[in-house]
């Protein structure tokens, strides 16, 4: 990783067993994925009643990597199901991390030039040309929002709902939501007329 581990205890005293268990499983991750550029665990006992005898604990892992936003996984164990052991919720934890980094790497194992690398294909699925943005969906984004600026060539006035684009994510989100940085079309052939 590029940058260090963060590990924060927010309400509860540091484990170090639990710390322990979080560095083995971040090792995991970057085993897995080794560009992965940084992690951070958060575990932290949501505001509880003063009449309550089990803490309940909440778990997040955010991992960092390159060409889009961060992977996030989080659970939480209630009250009745804790049992002073939190095992269970940050396993859950890292595993929903997990899943998402072994989709992302078998997309990008999967895509054919260097160049597409970068982004990930997907489909128009929603255009307004008078106002000059749409909408593209892909299985490894949420919808997102482009504007003919982030269209690469003159082809903006030519797209049409189903063309296949290879797109780059921004980091931050547009007035839509979340934004593609750039859009090109992958094979004018291949697309709707």
């Amino acid at each position: 990783m590029q940058r260090p581990l963060q590990i924060a205890f927010k309400g509860l005293d540091t484990s170090p067993a639990l710390e322990a268990l979080i560095r083995e499983r971040v090792d995991r991750l970057e085993h897995l994925y080794p560009r992965l550029i940084g992690c951070r665990v958060v575990v932290e006992v949501p505001h509880r009643g003063a009449g309550s005898a089990k803490v309940p604990i909440q778990i997040s892992v955010e991992a960092e990597v390159p060409g889009r936003g961060p992977v996030i996984g989080k659970d939480s164990e209630n009250r009745h199901e804790a049992k002073e052991d939190h095992t269970a919720a940050l396993n859950n934890a890292f595993e929903a991390v997990e899943r998402q980094l072994d989709k992302l790497s078998g997309t990008r194992d999967q895509e054919a030039t260097p160049a597409a690398s970068d982004g990930m294909a997907g489909m128009v699925v929603r255009i307004f040309p008078d106002q000059g943005y749409g909408f593209i969906q892909s299985d490894n984004a949420p919808e997102l929002y482009f504007t003919r600026n982030a269209v690469a060539g003159d082809v903006f006035d030519q797209m049409k709902v189903g063309m296949m684009v290879h797109v780059t994510m921004a980091t931050d989100e547009g007035p839509m939501g979340p934004q593609a940085s750039s859009v090109r079309l992958i094979d004018r052939s291949r697309s709707p007329s």
